[in-house]
């Protein structure tokens, strides 16, 4: 079993923030492969089921807001049973300009607070999903990840979580690995 996690904050506020990309990618996998989240309060999340049942990928975005995503995260790898180096974190990473990707394994949060929520509950060794979504040099970081992209980015942002999306589809039937990828 894998877990697919997209970090991001509940409720429509949030919707369209680059914190919340990480949640618009996997919505875009389930319209993708036509399946829907449901909520499991027990699990403070919303999931959505694909594969065979012996290979079984479950799409996960915690409700615990951002800050707590790791209490989310714990609840189903313990309650799966699922390794921590099956688990892939899609999130957004102001040190990477727009349009850039990279794909780690382990390696500290880097300031991001729902990253180290989930260092904090089960360690550094699962794989990390980095979407650039750039910074400001006027706007603090805390608010401008909570701040909605700008209109002249939508198309280059509907691409990002387009490919994305692909390429997390294209990789589950093979190993992932350790890369840079350019979406300009």
């Amino acid at each position: 079993m894998r877990l697919i996690v997209g970090l991001g904050n509940p409720g429509n506020k949030y919707t369209q923030t680059r914190h919340n990309i990480g949640f618009q990618i996997l919505e875009k996998i389930a319209q993708k492969r036509g399946i829907v989240f449901r909520l499991e309060p027990h699990y403070d999340s919303r999931f959505a089921e694909m594969g065979e049942l012996d290979n079984r990928i479950k799409l996960v975005q915690p409700q615990t807001f951002m800050n707590e995503s790791g209490k989310a995260v714990l609840s189903c790898k313990d309650y799966w049973k699922v390794d921590s180096e099956d688990i892939w974190v899609i999130h957004d990473d102001v040190d990477l300009e727009l349009g850039k990707i990279r794909i780690v394994l382990g390696g500290s949060s880097a300031g991001h607070k729902g990253v180290q929520s989930i260092i904090d509950k089960i360690g550094e060794s699962f794989w990390r999903i980095r979407i650039g979504v750039g910074k400001s040099d006027k706007i603090t970081t805390d608010d401008w990840v909570l701040m909605d992209f700008q209109k002249e980015d939508d198309e280059q942002v509907k691409q990002i979580i387009d490919k994305t999306a692909d390429f997390v589809l294209d990789s589950l039937s093979q190993s992932i690995s350790e890369n840079t990828i350019n979406i300009n």
